[in-house]
Order: structure tokens, then C-alpha cells, then sequence
């Protein structure tokens, strides 16, 4: 994994960590972790997906849903930022 920036919302990470049992609590989490390899099976894809539309007050499209975008944090936020927009913006700092 490499140690690229991650540009998302505090709150996504947020949400994100615990749906990686595999990611220590300290652990940085790089915009291209693979996701699958920090624990993020199927159950808990379902999981993340609600938590995340719940959290940023969105549906995502079942055209959007699948494997693809579940791959990094990077793949996930970019699909999420294309619903809620440019407004939620990098707020980490």
C-alpha cells in the first residue's frame, strides 16, 4: 500500500474504519488500500453501503454498486462525492 493523501471528508473515514477489522485503530489508511484485504468482506459491503448513505444523507445507484466501487477508500469516496457533490469537499485540514 502506499502512503498516498488521502482527500475525503473526516466523517467517511469515520464511517469506513470500522467495516476494516484488519486496520488497526491508529493504522493511516491509504487512498489505496485494498479493502478486501483489511477484512471488508460482502456482509459487511452491505453494511458500509447503508452506513454511508445513512451518514451523508444519500442513495447511491444501483448502477454505482458492485465490486468496483468497493475496491480502496479512494474508489468508494470518488462514487460517493459524484452523488453528494464537490460541496463535501476535503475536509481533513
Amino acid at each position: 500500500m502506499s502512503t498516498a493523501s488521502n482527500e475525503w471528508a473526516e466523517e467517511f473515514e469515520r464511517v469506513l474504519r470500522p467495516f476494516l477489522p484488519s486496520l488497526g485503530q491508529r493504522a493511516p489508511l491509504p487512498a489505496d488500500a485494498d479493502l478486501a484485504a483489511l477484512g471488508l468482506d460482502s456482509l459487511r459491503s452491505i453494511q458500509l453501503l447503508f452506513a454511508v448513505e445513512d451518514a451523508f444523507g444519500v442513495s447511491l445507484p444501483d448502477e454505482m454498486l458492485g465490486p468496483a466501487l468497493f475496491a480502496t477508500p479512494e474508489t468508494l469516496w470518488t462514487g460517493l462525492r459524484k452523488v453528494i457533490g464537490p460541496a463535501a469537499g476535503d475536509d481533513r485540514g
